[in-house]
Parts: structure tokens; sequence; C-alpha cells
């Protein structure tokens, strides 16, 4: 009977707050006098048989993705290179990943030497944004050729139903180099040489 009441607060939590919601922890547990709660804040400390669910849409892992989405990122994962200043180009391919549930890689070309030159590299210039679905880059924002890339590697033309679109992973900038060491001649006091 107890298992059937936690399927009725899950239904009714998913109606109330929307397919789309952010995931949510439930809290469940027993009182003193045997009274059953369900929260979403942990309850005081004599509290028995405590147990929490994670609910709601918020973020996918991979191993929840459709089969589809799954098989095409193994077969042509897709980077994203973009820059700060790329502006509606940028936005306009994040969202098009966004709606149809594409997970990608972000990198950002202005920020990292490498990426910018692994921007040159695929498509001649540096410029964002420049979308690599597999081997195959595209230079600019075209939807149509975007959507036709997308559909050629399998991914799905929609995300699933009630959830958000998995978050891009962002490729972390390099470290700054190192400053290298005052040379003699940039007013450093030279060391002198021991005696002979």
């Amino acid at each position: 009977m107890r298992s059937f009441q936690w399927i009725v607060v899950a239904v009714a939590g998913a109606l109330v707050f929307g397919p789309a919601a952010a995931q949510n922890t439930v809290y469940k547990w027993t009182d003193s006098q045997g009274k059953v709660h369900f929260s979403d804040t942990p309850p005081n400390e004599q509290a028995k048989g405590l147990t929490q669910k994670r609910m709601g849409g918020g973020d996918l892992e991979a191993s929840q993705l459709p089969y589809a989405t799954q098989q095409a990122m193994k077969r042509n994962p897709v980077t994203l290179y973009t820059a700060p200043q790329c502006g509606e180009p940028c936005a306009s391919g994040r969202s098009l990943l966004g709606d149809r549930g594409v997970p990608y890689t972000e990198r950002d070309a202005q920020a990292n030497p490498a990426d910018a030159e692994e921007v040159k590299r695929l498509v001649g210039a540096p410029q964002v944004p420049v979308l690599v679905v597999g081997s195959a880059p595209l230079k600019g924002y075209e939807e149509s050729a975007w959507q036709a890339a997308l559909d050629s590697a399998g991914y799905p033309r929609t995300k699933l139903p009630g959830t958000l679109a998995p978050k891009p992973v962002v490729a972390p900038s390099p470290p700054p180099a190192p400053e290298p060491p005052p040379s003699p001649a940039s007013g450093a006091p030279a060391e002198a040489e021991p005696p002979k």
C-alpha cells in the first residue's frame, strides 16, 4: 500500500511542477506517531525510515538518453567551437542543439590557442561558430546544413518529452603560461661569476 502512495505522490508532483521542472529531492519519513510524511526539506532528527528520491527533469546522464542518441554520440560526437563575441550565430547554434537534445562539447576558440589552431585547421580560417559532427566540420551557422549533418549522424530530431536539453560540456581553458625569468639585459641584477 505504501508503494502505491509513493507512486501517487510522484505522479502528483510531476503534474504540479510540470515536466521540465528542475530536479528536486523528495524526502519520505515516519514521525514518532507512525505517520508518513513527504517533503522537499529534510526532516528533523527524530524521523525514522528516511528515504529520498530525485524527481523532475533536470540534467540527463548519457545512460538516460534515448538509445538512438547514445549510439549517435558514440559514432559521431558533436563539438561546437565558439567565442564570446560570436553573438547570434552561436546562440542560434546552441538553441538548435538544445532543441534536438544533442549532447555536445563547447570549446572557446578565443580563450584557447589550441582550439583556435584546430578551427583554422578544420575550416581554413579563424571563424566561429564551427560545428563538428563526427569528423565533418561545418563553418558558420546555417540551420539546414546543421540539421542535415545531425540527421546523417543519427541524432533524433527532438529531445525526450518532459526533459531539459543536455547541458554542453564546456572544455576548460588552458592554464596561463608561466612568465619567463627576467634576463640580465632587462634591468635585473646579473649574478656575479665566482672567482677563478
